[in-house]
């Protein structure tokens, strides 16, 4: 498994909040994960483009540090793992109301209207028609206040979509259960996989790597639109229970707030 692991991967894992990561655990993981060092080398240069964050020194004696712009991707990444938790916890119900956004914008403002859709998709809405989005979720929070403007947005609890009234039926029409459970296949092999032996940094890495890659695709909508059990939550509940009983350290602290076991 350690082979298709990304260099960027490795880097993000190593990135706090506040503070700096230095880069000797980085490249010391890398090469336990059998990446090695210029993948990280090359992950990190495309990140300071990006200006997702800075480095300050060189090789293994460097340190690296997030940009806002950095820190605000991790934290859309917490966001989407706090969500996740919180539903398969139980303490997260769904009110039965569906939220509705149209993205309307000049032509001149193409660039905040392909943002805003790319916002709205990465968020786990649905395109109902060119401009139209549906998500059982809130989403207003997640755009950018600067382009509200070209938003409209509206709540319901009565919805046809196409003939379907259904909630359950309509989930299923706009977010089919089966590619979504099938993505989770990876996360099954993964907790499978893990070794208990290994440094707690690699176990960590390989465990959030294929969780990150099964929540890739998924829209996270609300427990009560899926028929129980859903395969999905029961095995993110198998996925926390092992990340839990791993030693702490370094890889992934920014996650340690949403990772603490239900009270």
């Amino acid at each position: 498994m350690s082979s298709r692991i990304a260099g960027r991967t490795i880097v993000e894992a190593f990135l706090p909040m506040s503070g700096k990561a230095p880069l000797a655990p980085v490249y010391d993981t890398a090469h336990l994960l059998g990446t090695g060092d210029q993948p990280v080398r090359l992950a990190i240069r495309r990140m300071q483009a990006a200006g997702e964050l800075t480095q300050s020194g060189r090789g293994r004696s460097g340190t690296l540090q997030l940009t806002d712009t950095g820190r605000g991707r991790i934290d859309r990444d917490r966001s989407a793992l706090a969500l996740a938790f919180t539903q398969d916890a139980g303490r997260l119900q769904w009110d039965s109301s569906w939220s509705l956004y149209t993205v309307s914008a000049p032509e001149r403002e193409r660039a905040a209207r392909d943002s805003l859709r790319r916002t709205l998709l990465a968020s786990g809405a649905a395109a109902l028609a060119t401009g139209t989005f549906l998500s059982p979720h809130d989403l207003r929070p997640l755009l950018d206040p600067a382009m509200g403007r070209y938003v409209i947005s509206a709540t319901a609890r009565d919805l046809n979509i196409r003939g379907v009234t259904d909630p359950l039926a309509i989930a299923e029409e706009l977010w089919p259960a089966g590619p979504i459970d099938a993505a989770y296949d990876v996360m099954d092999a993964a907790i499978k996989q893990d070794d208990p032996t290994a440094h707690a940094d690699v176990r960590r890495i390989l465990l959030a790597d294929a969780l990150e890659a099964a929540l890739r695709n998924d829209p996270l909508i609300p427990l009560d639109l899926r028929h129980s059990p859903w395969r999905p939550t029961t095995l993110r509940r198998t996925w926390l229970a092992r990340w839990n009983d791993i030693a702490p350290s370094a890889a992934y602290s920014a996650w340690d707030t949403v990772t603490v076991p239900a009270g």
